[in-house]
């Protein structure tokens, strides 16, 4: 798949501009340290990457984290945690639907996730559930106030970039991101003004 092919670009680019750093990152620790603040720009499109290896998509997911663990201590604003919210929501909703085990599959990988421990497990299960619950209402308008929640980011790069990267974990951590997911995170990018060739997708 192109887009995983175009993540190992992005995680081959951050790989080498860490360098001569202790190799913390390395797809051993999903949460390591070592990473500060930079994206990897994936250049061009992937040639000759392996996308049939689960591992190394775990690898890249892995990768995604880890920048998000840099970061952590910039994500504790009332609006990077409703625009999470908001993301992991449109992620789990992306078909139109959302089953029951769909729903605390995911409900499980937010209150797992090492960056959004930075918020009360209640204040997270709060949030996603009312945006899945008005997305299973009414699609269109629990996108608009999922969008309008994911805007609230905006403001700050970190933030903004942060959320994206959240909605990328969440959408790929059974291994793959289905083509609607794919399009939930690309409206999620617009919203806050971002390229999605910047996240490789």
């Amino acid at each position: 798949m192109a887009m995983w092919d175009r993540l190992k670009d992005q995680a081959r680019a951050l790989q080498q501009s860490q360098g001569g750093r202790a190799g913390g990152a390395q797809g051993q620790a999903p949460f390591g340290q070592g990473h500060t603040g930079g994206q990897g720009h994936g250049g061009g499109p992937g040639h000759g990457a392996r996308s049939s290896s689960s591992g190394s998509k775990a690898q890249l997911i892995g990768l995604l984290k880890s920048q998000l663990a840099a970061a952590r201590t910039e994500l504790k604003s009332g609006a990077f945690r409703d625009a999470s919210m908001a993301v992991c929501a449109l992620v789990a909703a992306a078909d139109g639907h959302v089953d029951p085990a769909e729903r605390q599959r995911v409900e499980e990988l937010i209150v797992a996730d090492e960056v959004l421990q930075n918020f009360p497990a209640e204040q997270l299960r709060k949030r996603f559930n009312e945006h899945v619950d008005r997305l299973v209402a009414n699609f269109q308008a629990g996108k608009a106030k999922a969008l309008e929640d994911i805007a609230k980011a905006a403001k700050k790069p970190v933030e903004a970039r942060a959320v994206i990267q959240t909605g990328i974990v969440i959408a790929g951590a059974d291994g793959h991101i289905e083509a609607s997911e794919q399009h939930a995170i690309h409206e999620a990018c617009a919203a806050l003004g971002l390229s999605p060739a910047e996240f490789g997708i």
